[in-house]
């Protein structure tokens, strides 16, 4: 297995608009995150992810985008993004952008002059004369009419996202030039926004009846994806130190390794969907009970297929997604789950992700009413429901205070303020009357807080290559209640073993180590076989 930094540091995600209001207009900004370096310094991280600010109309909050060579005024300026690159970096911090390049904005500048039938940006989107059947993934039909051009475009997402046509050179030439303006300017990597949808078949075919997704069969993954990948690499990404990581939904192992095999290297990494679906049925709109094995089926699956030929990315949190605790854990128990689901994930083959308050064990919030969403596709999927499946506003509600992306946008929570000390006045989204006990201050300095159990779990990764590099191999997989699985390197063994339930557990006889020392645990415990709720330990021979 190669060597890399991109393998070695923690990865914090941070949502520009919720993270850090530096100017007082409740909306957070670059000098916001420049103000916070020293806790990210002080958390342990070696990677900030930041989502998208570059210019936009803000209808899909950022991911579409008018300007890539611009940067949100709201956020700040070009100047303030060149002080927090070197900020970061003497901070020893590397930055990755978002790269959104599936679809832009309707207001782009290219999309302008495609409806208006510039002969040079009239094949950069995808028209038809004729209406398709394709759906979106944020509810409704993908296709709308343009009165202006007289055909119909193509929008996986809203409709203001118009797709980019991936087999126009120019459009190719245009994300190359981009990639290498941000390069250049010093960023060390992109995550790549639903890269593996950037293909769609030639001709874009009708779709074959399906309840969900219809036409997708017509780009998930479409083969042409490759040579587009592998341009990019040979023209760009090779010329620099840099990582990339793709956001592919719905994919499997097997082609997550047509990306990510060693041999092949379009992508580094992939952040896969299969383990979000443990507590819903295939989309997250169609809740199920959580279950340990629907969680840890999957990740065991994907830590064994690209064991040895490709690199995982972990992560249970991130801007699309609900908090994890409400999730897997339990908001009563929050302490102990939190640190449990960390335990069970960041000791795992890969590069750890953590979401912004996810270190300090964020939930979810709770909505009551339509007026308190920002979210482009709650507010889609409720009408969606109501219209067309005939669901009740309550049912509709339900489901959102399940699955909306507004959970994980809501303000960061440094402190006891009145606006939890992310801002001096209103925020453009609610801060939950019922977290506002959950912040940073609370934490201060206890070394029993979930942010002081991070910041170990982060020290020990640097002190130790086994929880890099070491092979992995699970352990009692079909247990209902148990995350156990062992890691090896040279002549070491680490085992970890992880109560994924609000219940007392008994832990199999020879599961733990008869030798060696307890790494880390999440609690003071007579290390016996029985595990509290939410217990877990490491142990490292």
């Amino acid at each position: 297995m190669k060597k890399h930094w991109s393998k070695e540091r923690f990865v914090y995600q941070i949502y520009p608009r919720s993270f850090k209001d530096g100017n007082g207009d409740g909306i957070g900004d670059l000098s916001g995150i420049l103000e916070k370096i020293p806790y990210l310094r002080d958390l342990g991280v070696g990677i900030v992810w930041l989502s998208p600010v570059y210019r936009s109309p803000n209808d899909d909050n950022g991911y579409d985008i008018s300007d890539y060579y611009a940067i949100q005024p709201e956020f700040g300026t070009m100047d303030d993004m060149d002080r927090l690159i070197e900020g970061l970096h003497k901070a020893d911090i590397k930055l990755v952008m978002d790269l959104v390049v599936n679809h832009t904005s309707d207001e782009h500048e290219w999309f302008r002059k495609s409806a208006a039938g510039d002969p040079d940006y009239r094949d950069f989107y995808h028209w038809s004369p004729v209406k398709k059947n394709w759906g979106s993934f944020f509810g409704g039909e993908a296709w709308t009419y343009h009165e202006g051009r007289k055909e119909y475009y193509l929008h996986l997402f809203s409709k203001k996202q118009p797709d980019l046509n991936w087999d126009n050179p120019k459009v190719r030439e245009e994300v190359k030039r981009l990639m290498r303006f941000w390069l250049d300017k010093g960023v060390d990597g992109f995550r790549c926004d639903v890269i593996n949808l950037i293909a769609k078949e030639d001709g874009l075919p009708m779709g074959k009846p399906s309840l969900i997704l219809c036409g997708k069969e017509h780009y998930l993954n479409h083969p042409k994806i490759h040579a587009y990948l592998q341009e990019l690499k040979t023209d760009v990404l090779s010329k620099y130190d840099c990582f990339t990581v793709g956001e592919t939904a719905f994919t499997n192992p097997q082609a997550a390794l047509s990306f990510v095999a060693e041999d092949v290297g379009e992508l580094d990494m992939v952040f896969q969907f299969d383990h979000m679906a443990a507590d819903c049925h295939f989309v997250k709109w169609f809740h199920k009970p959580y279950r340990v094995i629907h969680l840890k089926r999957p990740l065991f699956l994907w830590q064994t297929r690209l064991q040895d030929k490709g690199w995982n990315s972990l992560y249970l949190e991130n801007h699309d997604q609900p908090r994890s605790v409400s999730r897997f854990g339990s908001e009563i128990l929050r302490h102990a789950s939190a640190k449990m689901l960390a335990t069970m994930l960041y000791f795992q083959q890969g590069t750890p992700y953590v979401y912004q308050g996810q270190e300090i064990g964020m939930i979810n919030a709770r909505f009551d009413s339509l007026s308190q969403l920002r979210d482009i596709e709650s507010l889609n999927m409720y009408r969606f429901g109501r219209k067309t499946l005939h669901f009740s506003h309550a049912r509709m509600m339900k489901k959102i205070n399940h699955a909306s992306r507004d959970h994980a946008r809501t303000p960061m929570q440094w402190n006891s303020s009145p606006h939890a000390g992310f801002s001096t006045t209103v925020p453009w989204i609610d801060i939950p009357d019922k977290n506002r006990h959950i912040h940073v201050e609370a934490d201060g300095e206890s070394p029993d807080s979930i942010r002081a159990y991070y910041q170990a779990l982060i020290r020990l990764r640097k002190e130790h290559p086994i929880i890099v590099y070491g092979d992995f191999f699970p352990l009692v997989s079909k247990h209902k209640r148990l995350f156990a699985y062992e890691r090896r390197w040279e002549d070491k063994r680490l085992v970890v073993i992880a109560n994924g339930t609000a219940k007392r557990v008994v832990v199999p006889r020879g599961l733990i180590p008869e030798s060696g020392r307890v790494l880390i645990e999440t609690m003071s415990s007579t290390k016996n076989r029985v595990f509290a709720p939410f217990e877990a330990r490491v142990y490292l021979e």
